[in-house]
């Protein structure tokens, strides 16, 4: 796995960053994201949407706890586990399914909520924040992500 490290100190550059992503994804690809409450993976995962050519207004699929959004023939599904209790959940809300779509991207936010199911994405994004309002992005892909 590649390891890459990334401090964005506003929106302009994380911006900046979805949109480097965005261009390294292709179909049936699986993205973990992951940090704590208002660190910033749904505003991320806007961000790469939009540089994806969406132009619908993004929300969080907290309470849906998927949104599909479709781009050029593309489906994208947008995964917020926050309300899992356990991992099962997964599977008796038919979720393994949406993996199995083909020209399919998965991002995934709140993974650990499903810790045990056996998903190997492709992507894992951690985002923590410093005391200086700064998104701190680590990376690690099976794809080199510039700097």
């Amino acid at each position: 796995m590649n390891h890459t490290h990334h401090i964005c100190k506003n929106e302009e550059d994380t911006k900046k960053l979805a949109i480097v992503l965005a261009g390294l994804l292709n179909a049936n690809m699986i993205i973990f994201l992951q940090g704590d409450l208002g660190a910033g993976k749904t505003t991320l995962v806007r961000f790469i949407l939009q540089a994806l050519g969406y132009k619908e207004k993004v929300k969080s699929p907290t309470y849906n706890l998927v949104e599909i959004h479709e781009i050029g023939g593309m489906k994208l599904n947008h995964f917020d586990l926050y309300r899992f209790g356990s991992p099962e959940e997964w599977f008796s809300g038919g979720f393994d399914e949406y993996l199995s779509s083909e020209k399919t991207i998965t991002l995934i936010e709140w993974p650990e909520k499903i810790r045990g199911v056996k998903i190997n994405p492709d992507i894992h994004i951690q985002i923590k924040t410093n005391d200086q309002g700064e998104r701190i992005i680590d990376i690690q892909s099976k794809l080199v992500i510039p700097t």
